[in-house]
């Protein structure tokens, strides 16, 4: 850089090298509509180009993998532009990522200067694929400091984003559970990296109202009582998702210290999630003795409003999803027991005595984690007081 000294250049470099912009080529190179950039940790990535501005996104369709290299660009009721799989025909937003589906695609910011192309990402990006580095063991297997190849189907946030993509609360139970085992038992190792939607899928049959809407009953009838414990396996429905979206959206959450959150960050909230599945099975087990079943009442999505205010702030959504909701149903606990009880509902009453004691461990769980990044970062909180 003629004309500037060296001491300027060197800090521009660490300025450039410290932003995480990646340069890509020269925009000849990129003339085609769409490219597959090669990322070093395995998440790829597509440079879109239409009409002299240049998008970028995750490459593999958020919903099952599809290549979107592949796909068609296409305009938008609004004018946006879109990227559409090539194999379920999901449309996603060139500006934000999103879809009409629900889904969500991660996307990346791109500049051209001087002629190249650069994108806002901390990973490496290549045009080739990047060369796996193998030493010769017996039995021809990779050696363990070997870069290591990670399909999507090995990875947590993978799962956690089918499970959020399943509509049938029970298929969402039962894959939990699955999930659950496969990470305990070590068969599921990677965390991985894949948005999840902005909004778990619901069965179309469900009749869905405003919170305001919902006739939860007293107790003291049959009807009443049912009404009590649809409300309940509603909430336990979206218990799961939100213990799935909050593994999915924050798995490459930094600190500010640059450390990564811990694997036991992702265990604990495992089995929060396996726990909120088997509150669900219990409750729709009871509702279908009771002569009912999930999804014979209105439900609300209310409690999803806190997930989409806190998508972006951990700390956020680990005090008010993870503390305060869960603490709220602590402290109506005695009161709705009591209401079954006085009925002679024995077997509503114990499957309310199993979500109780689960659920002190899960108001522990976010408690724990909120103190940890607290302390990590050294931001302290002064406690809640209600005033005098």
């Amino acid at each position: 850089m003629e004309g500037f000294s060296e001491e300027l250049v060197s800090a521009l470099k660490e300025v450039v090298s410290h932003s995480h912009w990646q340069c890509v080529g020269d925009k000849e190179r990129f003339k085609s509509p769409c490219t597959k950039l090669y990322s070093e940790d395995g998440e790829h990535l597509v440079l879109i180009h239409r009409n002299g501005r240049y998008f970028a996104m995750d490459s593999a369709c958020p919903h099952e993998g599809g290549p979107l290299e592949q796909g068609d660009i296409e305009e938008l009721c609004d004018g946006r532009l879109a990227l559409t799989c090539p194999w379920h025909y999901f449309e996603f937003c060139l500006d934000d990522g999103s879809s009409s589906s629900g889904l969500q695609n991660q996307v990346y910011e791109v500049k051209v200067c001087d002629g190249k192309v650069y994108i806002q990402t901390e990973n490496a990006l290549s045009l080739t694929p990047w060369k796996k580095t193998q030493a010769k063991h017996p039995g021809n297997t990779e050696a363990a400091g070997s870069t290591q190849v990670i399909h999507n189907d090995c990875s947590l946030t993978y799962w956690a984003n089918k499970i959020l993509c399943t509509s049938d609360p029970e298929e969402k139970a039962k894959l939990t559970h699955k999930v659950q085992e496969m990470w305990n038992s070590g068969k599921i190792t990677e965390i991985g990296h894949l948005q999840p939607p902005a909004q778990p899928s619901r069965k179309e049959d469900l009749t869905i109202v405003q919170p305001g809407q919902i006739k939860r009953g007293k107790g003291g009838t049959l009807a009443s009582r049912i009404a009590l414990l649809h409300s309940l396996a509603n909430i336990e429905q979206w218990a799961i998702d939100l213990s799935w979206d909050i593994i999915a959206r924050f798995a490459t959450f930094h600190l500010q210290t640059g450390e990564r959150l811990p694997k036991e960050f992702f265990s604990d909230f495992v089995k929060v999630a396996g726990d909120e599945a088997k509150h669900y099975q219990l409750l729709e087990k009871r509702l279908v003795e009771l002569g009912s079943h999930f999804g014979d009442l209105p439900v609300h999505n209310g409690l999803w409003q806190s997930a989409s205010d806190t998508a972006h702030d951990l700390l956020g959504r680990l005090a008010i999803v993870h503390m305060v909701h869960e603490a709220r149903g602590l402290d109506v606990h005695p009161q709705t027991l009591q209401r079954f009880s006085a009925q002679g509902d024995e077997n509503s009453a114990e499957v309310l005595e199993v979500i109780y004691t689960d659920e002190i461990t899960h108001v522990a769980a976010g408690l724990k984690w909120f103190t940890y990044i607290c302390n990590m970062e050294q931001r302290w909180y002064l406690p809640l007081v209600k005033p005098s």
